[in-house]
């Protein structure tokens, strides 16, 4: 199995796990006399399932990632770490340009003290759009990296 399947798989599985939560609990009561629409022991049997299944995923995944080279310096593990830095570098050089683009500051009336900007909103914007390039290459190249990379489970 191919690293991207078992993400494939995993997300769908986090999927499923919530709607059994759903379900396991629109079946916990019903009035007295009646039957619930599903056999509430299934859905727990279905429960314990998909969470040793989900179990067993994550920690595949988490092996491979560790266990498998990005480029010469990092492993698939570093590079999604990276990633998540720039996504969170991006958001936050760009709501800082996008405050700093709305206005003068914190000033309402003319006979209040005036605000001048400390920062550069363009140079800020521009700081954002490399994090978002930066971002986008690292994920190509992760998403790509999970189409050939071969789940690992852990113990081989």
């Amino acid at each position: 199995m191919k690293l991207a399947e078992a993400l494939i798989e995993r997300a769908a599985l986090q999927v499923h796990l919530g709607e059994l939560r759903t379900r396991i609990r629109a079946a916990q009561y019903v009035q007295e006399g009646d039957t619930p629409p599903v056999d509430p022991p299934e859905l727990l049997r279905d429960l314990e399932a998909s969470l040793t299944r989900h179990t067993a995923l994550v920690k595949a995944i988490n092996h491979t990632n560790v266990h498998t080279p990005f480029d010469d310096a990092r492993t698939i593990t570093d590079a999604i770490a990276d990633r998540d830095a720039a996504a969170t570098r991006h958001r936050t050089y760009r709501d800082i340009a996008d405050d700093m683009s709305a206005g003068t500051g914190p000033r309402q009336l003319r006979s209040e003290i005036r605000y001048v900007a400390t920062m550069d909103a363009r140079e800020l914007q521009r700081l954002a759009d490399d994090a978002a390039r930066g971002y986008r290459e690292l994920d190509t190249k992760l998403q790509s990296l999970n189409w050939t990379t071969e789940l690992i489970e852990p113990g081989s």
